[in-house]
């Protein structure tokens, strides 16, 4: 099943260190929520269970593309004072029309795109004195898919509990069988290492910085992608940095934070994310936030029209995910804590790209503009 999301690295595989950064995340503490106290080494002392419904949709001039709904199930559960297991259960339902540009076939049947996927992780994590270690497993499956990775992960924080370095590396193992018979049973491995640093700055300030390098090998074309060749290999290096302030005059927090991402396909993305978390009267919290995306495109991507630039026997792709365009994302989230741990979220999200949007100079010519909307419930318990 082609991925539907727009970015680049969703063409040719997960983005590098995106397991293993899921599986460093601390338990019980949603990404971009993360604060001062969260970093000293200790089991979390409450359980956690956590319902998201997530509805997207994209769509191009003239054309609804892919529909997609995805219920999820997070658990989190202390085991005594030093143990700490979680896992996540999601659920996706994939419908519409196939993606356009010079598609093999419209979808499995011809009629359109129909699909889902199943997806799990789990993690076991052991806290001592100052050091944390996890061990994760994850595991994801569509009709055309399987993929399975394992990750391990430690943690070590000073003494005083300012700073926590982070280390993790992690195996990933995909096979890929297309409906079409393009790709069967071709397999996808690699292996991906991360190095992270977070330093509280302030009582109000902290700031964290990751360094990910990704290596993997196998197959990495689009089965069903018209002509689609590309190299068996791929490496990529990844840099994130993210911080949060907190701003006592205004009872709110900024957080901001950028990821610069290379590989050896020849492209380079930047992405710019801010956001403002608004606190209210009453347990109201708000969160108005914007991020820019912006990338090259790949050395073996030709223009418009269809196949310039073909050789038999080279790598050659005219899926546009691979182009050059910039992106801009403005979205709104809103939540509600109520009384005995439960709380509630709402959050919309709107995608638009461009070719003329890239950073540094015009994009890919011959690019429809694309839009993307995301529209996300959540209720979650501590107790």
């Amino acid at each position: 099943m082609p991925s539907s999301l727009p970015a680049v690295a969703t063409s040719a595989g997960a983005p590098a260190g995106a397991f293993l950064a899921a599986a460093l995340a601390l338990p019980g503490i949603v990404p971009g929520l993360w604060s001062p106290a969260a970093h000293a080494q200790t089991a979390p002392d409450a359980a956690q269970i956590a319902l998201k419904y997530l509805d997207y949709r994209d769509w191009q001039p003239g054309a609804d593309r892919i529909r997609v709904r995805s219920p999820s199930l997070y658990v989190l559960k202390p085991l005594g004072d030093a143990f700490a297991v979680e896992g996540t259960l999601v659920y996706d339902g994939i419908s519409g029309a196939s993606p356009r540009f010079h598609d093999a076939l419209s979808g499995a049947s011809g009629i359109g795109v129909s699909d889902h996927r199943t997806a799990g992780d789990a993690k076991l994590t052991w806290y001592g004195e100052r050091v944390a270690v996890g061990i994760s497993a994850a595991v994801s499956s569509e009709r055309d898919y399987l993929g399975r990775a394992l990750a391990v992960d430690v943690r070590v924080s000073t003494p005083d509990n300012n700073r926590t370095w982070a280390f993790g590396i992690a195996g990933n193992s995909d096979r890929i069988d297309s409906v079409n018979g393009v790709a069967e049973n071709q397999a996808r491995r690699s292996v991906d290492v991360l190095l992270g640093v977070t330093q509280v700055l302030s009582a109000d300030a902290i700031v964290q910085s990751n360094l990910t390098y990704s290596a993997g090998h196998g197959y990495y074309s689009d089965p069903y992608k018209l002509l689609d060749t590309r190299p068996d290999h791929r490496r990529v290096f990844a840099w994130l940095t993210r911080g949060n302030r907190y701003l006592p005059a205004f009872d709110a927090t900024l957080r901001v934070s950028y990821r610069l991402l290379t590989d050896s396909f020849g492209s380079v993305s930047h992405a710019l994310d801010a956001a403002w978390v608004q606190s209210l009267p009453e347990g109201w919290s708000v969160t108005p936030s914007l991020r820019y995306y912006t990338q090259s495109a790949a050395d073996f991507y030709f223009d418009p029209p269809f196949p310039r630039g073909f050789v038999p026997g080279g790598n050659y792709t005219a899926d546009t995910r691979l182009a050059a365009f910039g992106a801009l994302t403005p979205g709104i989230g809103v939540t509600k804590r109520f009384a005995d741990g439960w709380s509630a979220d709402v959050k919309l999200e709107y995608y638009r790209q461009k070719s003329a949007w890239r950073l540094g100079g015009s994009g890919s010519p011959g690019l429809e503009p694309f839009s993307a909307r995301w529209l996300q419930f959540g209720l979650a318990k501590t107790f």
